[in-house]
């Protein structure tokens, strides 16, 4: 009996969308599951930016010594006219034993070999942006239930404050602490692995500084240019803490999910602002978030020391939240 004739993978898998965590590990439980039928099958790999045509039907052609093959296809959305071109003609008369998979990120490029796939029955893996913080929220969240953990919102908050906007990144801290920890993962075994790094820091200073504790955020951005933190991200911290008041405030008083839902934020961001709201008026963040773009244009060279422009913009942003 063939590999063709007992795999649980269809002959055609295409994986669309442009999150490569996911679309990598959907390649990878792809190739696992023909793997666990066939461990001897070839898998060969096409990159569409070296693409020469004809590679593909070469590599589809039956071999002397028989055997299933696997042809990825990377990155359909930069194929070259012949790589196309050879797609479809092996979509017009597919190989028995060859299993075609093909990846393909975003855009219009190669759409007549995505709406063949399509027609031919491909199994489709997506792989979505995840871009929001809901969506990284919503991630994390999926990667400990998976694991089988437990972890606290406030934990997959701090989390994400401290990996910063890299979901891969993200994903390996996920592991690291299913690996290295046991029990509920809560705030504190957060800020235990990574609690030092940039982003965590900048948020600290952007916390202390929103809720208008000018000692404590001067403290802690002293100490963290000390360490060697740079100015620039702290300064885009403090722009996204105070944005988010601004819209959280504009959004009236619905529920957290629903707001959070048409924000693109997560749902703890949203109750998070609207306790900072407190104390906040309308002249007040405007004040503030004028402070913060003259502190971002200082940082990135438009002024002399970048250090004082951050702590004149904290200084102001603790002034405007009080109104003194």
């Amino acid at each position: 009996m063939t590999a063709t004739a007992t795999r649980s993978v269809p002959p055609l898998v295409l994986i669309s969308g442009p999150e490569a965590v996911i679309a990598d590990r959907a390649l990878g439980a792809t190739l696992d599951d023909l793997r666990s039928t066939d461990p001897e099958i070839e898998v060969i790999r096409l990159a569409a930016e070296t693409y020469e045509a004809g590679a593909l039907g070469m590599h589809a052609s039956p071999s002397l010594f028989g055997g299933a093959k696997c042809i990825v296809v990377a990155d359909l959305d930069e194929a070259p006219d012949e790589l196309q071109e050879d797609l479809l003609a092996f979509l017009a008369a597919p190989e028995p034993d060859v299993t075609l998979v093909v990846t393909h990120k975003s855009g219009q490029r190669g759409k007549k070999v995505l709406d063949t796939l399509k027609k031919s029955q491909a199994r489709v893996l997506e792989a979505p942006a995840i871009k929001s913080d809901r969506d990284k929220t919503d991630f994390a969240m999926h990667e400990f239930r998976a694991a089988g953990r437990r972890a606290t919102p406030d934990a997959v908050r701090a989390l994400i404050e401290a990996v910063g906007k890299d979901v891969r990144e993200l994903a390996a801290a996920c592991q690291q602490l299913v690996a290295d920890t046991t029990g509920t993962i809560d705030e504190e075994l957060v800020a235990k692995y990574h609690g030092g790094k940039v982003e965590a820091t900048g948020f600290k200073v952007a916390d202390a500084a929103v809720s208008g504790n000018a000692g404590e955020a001067l403290r802690l951005l002293r100490h963290a240019i000390a360490t060697g933190v740079d100015p620039v991200p702290i300064v885009a911290v403090l722009a996204q803490q105070l944005r988010q008041l601004v819209k959280v405030g504009a959004a009236g008083r619905g529920r957290s999910a629903e707001v959070a839902r048409d924000l693109g934020m997560a749902p703890w961001q949203v109750d998070k602002a609207r306790r900072g709201l407190a104390g906040w008026g309308p002249e007040g963040l405007a004040e503030a978030i004028q402070a913060v773009a003259h502190a971002d244009f200082e940082v990135k060279g438009g002024g002399r020391d970048p250090v004082y422009a951050v702590e004149r913009a904290v200084l102001t942003i603790t002034r405007a939240r009080t109104g003194r």
